[in-house]
């Protein structure tokens, strides 16, 4: 086999799947172009600068920083040369109505106190659990999280594992057979609301999370998630790779049953030997192969399946410092498996909701002004298709809902003390995004659309066109998604060399 040096490759997209794949590529000796349709790098890490406050788009979780040391180690490099990750505690802080606070992270001793809080008889029950979490974390993320599945007979090979834990059953099931109390139930089954998945329908696979964040703890990077992507941006440009931003892709040109290059919407058109795209799945086959065949009938395919939903993000900035609300809050509303029905199921703006608070000023004063505080609070809604909704329309009032529940359990003069604020719609995912039916995370993670089930890493019929990101294989979420590209290198990196 040859090397694939002299090689070329283009990626669709700068978000954290396309950045990862394309450093594993120049570090590969592959010649790489990242093609950016926003005029800065991220994709979903997106990042505002507003009088004075620096506002992230997210994600703001980072958990298994090794998946992303490895994409500097592969080439001799540390990413401490471009970045500085900061330790974060507790991981979150989960609030109720009733002002019951649970204070999560993988400290034990104040886990475990925490538990017996709540309910002195579930402790056991979740030293069960954890046992069951890292068997799915050795399964699902160490020996598959990063292995394409490009046929039908690796999905027979993984089955037998799938089935000794049980994924048919959903995270909330998996949870709800060691644990009692119904607060410590959501506790240990919200985290799949963070990569699109309903925790009530997800793959009890995702309890995997859990022994993730045990033990590579969760991590903000100083100055924001945007210092993160641009670490990545820098290093990659340091192993010689080219990114264009501002121009977006209009079209992957194809000639027979391969890929020859790209042209962008400003007219520009580069020849690769092979393109992955890191753009919206369905956006990638009905938009950007649209005059293929393939792409006609796999992006009508696509459109079909169930997607995740989408997300109202408020940013704000405020006069005064909080020293007492930690950088990560859930603060759960009256109901939980009612309330998932109507965002997943029903397609209903409910008159309650669930807030994810995001408190980077707290660990990193640098994201605000002095004296002044930077925040965003994230409400998952139904996407587009589901509820079709005016959201210019409906956007200020959620926003002042979401507001004054803030003020009602946290902060009570809020609304006098914001300084600069905004919001961020289903709406403004599917046009600044492309996203789907303005889906925040793509295709829901359920079993049915896992692994051999998902957007497979290179396409089935166009041998050189490649999928990395939230839409394949392994899903969402920083380490999903970096998961993806090293799946999607190694795939690609074979090809070249052949």
């Amino acid at each position: 086999m040859t090397t694939p040096e002299g090689r070329t490759a283009c990626v669709i997209g700068a978000g954290f799947g396309g950045l990862a794949l394309a450093i594993r590529l120049q570090s590969a000796g592959i010649a790489t172009t990242v093609v950016e349709g926003r005029d800065k790098p991220g994709g979903r890490a997106y990042f505002w600068q507003k009088d004075g406050f620096t506002f992230d788009a997210g994600p703001t979780v980072v958990t298994d920083p090794d998946c992303l040391r490895e994409l500097w180690a592969i080439s001799g490099h540390d990413m401490n040369e471009d970045l500085e990750l900061m330790p974060v505690m507790p991981f979150y802080r989960l609030n109720w109505p009733d002002g019951t606070n649970f204070d999560y992270s993988n400290d034990e001793e104040s886990l475990s106190k925490e538990i017996l809080k709540l309910q002195p008889g579930d402790l056991a029950g979740y030293y069960e659990f954890l046992k069951y979490s890292e068997a799915v974390w050795r399964e699902g993320y160490v020996k598959l999280g990063t292995v394409p599945f490009l046929d039908f007979k690796s999905m027979i090979k993984a089955a037998p594992a799938l089935a000794k834990n049980q994924a048919w059953r959903s995270v909330y099931s998996i949870v709800s057979k060691y644990i009692e109390n119904e607060k410590l139930r959501e506790a240990l089954s919200f985290h799949t609301l963070l990569v699109g998945g309903n925790p009530m329908k997800t793959s009890s696979i995702y309890a995997l999370i859990h022994k993730l964040e045990k033990d590579g703890g969760v991590w903000w990077t100083r100055g924001g998630t945007n210092r993160l992507i641009a670490g990545m941006v820098r290093h990659f440009e340091r192993l010689g790779g080219s990114i264009r931003l501002g121009d977006e892709v209009a079209k992957v040109e194809v000639t027979g049953d391969r890929v020859t290059g790209v042209t962008t919407k400003a007219g520009w058109h580069g020849d690769f030997d092979a393109v992955a795209s890191n753009a919206d799945i369905v956006h990638s086959y009905k938009e950007l192969l649209g005059d293929t065949y393939r792409g006609k009938t796999y992006g009508k395919a696509l459109a079909k399946k169930s997607f995740s939903p989408s997300l109202f993000v408020v940013h704000f900035g405020l006069e005064g410092t909080w020293p007492g609300i930690p950088h990560h809050m859930i603060l759960f509303g009256p109901r939980y498996k009612g309330l998932l029905e109507d965002i997943y199921d029903h397609g209903i703006l409910p008159a309650d909701f669930s807030i994810y608070l995001h408190h980077p000023t707290v660990t990193d004063p640098s994201m605000a002004p002095d004296g002044k505080s930077t925040f965003y609070a994230l409400v998952p809604v139904s996407h587009l298709g589901k509820m079709p909704v005016d959201w210019d329309t409906v956007g200020p009032l959620l926003e002042k809902r979401v507001l004054d529940e803030i003020g009602r359990r946290l902060i009570p003069d809020i609304h006098d003390r914001i300084v600069s604020k905004f919001s961020y719609s289903p709406l403004d995912f599917a046009v600044d995004l492309n996203a789907h039916v303005g889906s925040a995370f793509s295709l829901e993670p359920v079993l049915t659309q896992s692994a051999w089930f998902r957007g497979h890493n290179r396409d089935d019929k166009i041998g050189n066109f490649y999928l990395v990101g939230a839409g394949t294989h392994p899903g969402a979420g920083i380490p999903g998604v970096v998961g993806s590209a090293k799946a999607t290198a190694g795939l690609m990196i074979e090809d070249l060399s052949a």
